[in-house]
């Protein structure tokens, strides 16, 4: 799988996964103690495993941008 093909999925999970982050701390009281671990814990586990492999896929692009000389 080329970069930009994965570069498109993970954004796509990512946003999937911010949405799950936010509706599920907005409903924490309507869902139980249980789900909310799963969903929001979990969650929040892959969403910063997308995260580094995101920064990763882009490493280029952080080095030119961040990291160059001068």
């Amino acid at each position: 799988m080329d970069r930009k093909r994965a570069l498109k999925i993970i954004n796509l999970i990512i946003a999937i996964l911010i949405i799950s982050q936010a509706s599920s701390a907005i409903l924490r009281g309507l869902i139980g103690r249980e789900a909310f671990e799963v969903v929001h814990e979990g969650g929040g586990v892959l969403l910063f495993i997308g995260v580094i492999i995101h920064v990763i896929l882009n490493w280029g692009w952080v080095k030119s941008a961040y990291l160059k000389k001068g």
